[in-house]
């Protein structure tokens, strides 16, 4: 018999919070819930799960939450399950899962259908959706808690702005069999999409055994408002500014303190060994 766990991250401790709880534990099978209280949590119940013996491993949260999932479960046979109920779940986007409906997500669960997807890792750690060198990071290191209570997404423009402003770090990317680049941030992903809807990576497959990556040349303020732009309109590859290529693994280094993260969480600082593990990693996905 299946056994599933659901790790459920409520974000915030209040009444909606609770009202989810309910509604997931009340799911068909009424699955095994157990919640996270503070970061590394989901980490350490995953690996409990997959110790435990549980078949499926479900992240009930963000891209955060996800990433903490996977790392905990990493080398066991459990297969990944997704609810997408927190703020932002790009990777359940990427797979065709529906956002905002937990009912419909929990049918992708129970129909059972699993992905072998290639999983990419940052030092040895893991990440599902997305890594950022330089300037993304930089912003996640330097937004603090309190900020982003008080003006929730707006607080991340700001330290953008700020962090815009400075003399940006020099970075060196290489890697074997491609030419050696050099830029000011690095974009690093294994799916198509960033932050949300748009196509970044746009050769990008989930289980190509590549890692793809976007340099950007530039990082005054106005070239970070040009580059979101045409990110925005789908049209970033076309700048001169910009590079995209694809890898099975890179070395990302600079001679600065340069920041890295995966999947909107700060992960450490360079230097940084990216690279991709082929089919590694189950996930119950829709059949389309």
């Amino acid at each position: 018999m299946n056994k599933t766990l659901v790790i459920f991250n409520p974000a915030a401790r209040s009444d909606r919070a609770g009202k989810l709880r309910n509604k997931i534990e009340a799911l068909s099978g009424h699955p095994v819930v157990r919640l996270t209280t503070t970061s590394g949590d989901a980490r350490r119940l995953a690996a409990e799960a997959a110790k435990d013996g549980f078949d499926t491993i479900v992240a009930a949260g963000g891209d955060g939450t996800v990433n903490e999932v996977i790392n905990g479960m990493a080398g066991s046979s459990a297969t990944l399950g997704i609810l997408p109920v927190g703020t932002m779940n790009v990777f359940a986007s990427e797979i065709g899962i529906p956002q905002g409906n937990l009912e419909r997500a929990w049918e992708v669960i129970q129909g059972g259908h699993t992905r072998a997807l290639d999983l990419p890792q940052a030092n040895g750690h893991y990440f599902i959706q997305l890594a950022g060198v330089g300037l993304d990071a930089a912003v996640v290191q330097q937004t603090t808690t309190e900020s982003k209570k008080t003006l929730g997404p707006l607080s991340y423009l700001l330290t953008l702005a700020q962090v815009a402003a400075v003399k940006p770090p020099s970075l060196v990317i290489e890697g074997d069999g491609i030419p050696t680049r050099e830029g000011r941030f690095v974009l690093i992903g294994n799916g198509r999409l960033y932050g949300g809807p748009f196509p970044l990576f746009k050769k990008a497959e989930l289980n190509d055994g590549l890692l793809d990556i976007v340099v950007f040349k530039n990082q005054s303020h106005w070239d970070v408002v040009r580059y979101f732009q045409a990110i925005a309109f789908g049209n970033h590859l076309a700048l001169p500014d910009v590079e995209y290529f694809q890898a099975p693994s890179v070395l990302v280094q600079s001679s600065d303190e340069v920041p890295f993260e995966l999947d909107g969480e700060l992960a450490g600082m360079l230097p940084c060994v990216f690279r991709i593990s082929p089919n590694k990693l189950p996930v119950l996905a829709p059949r389309d």
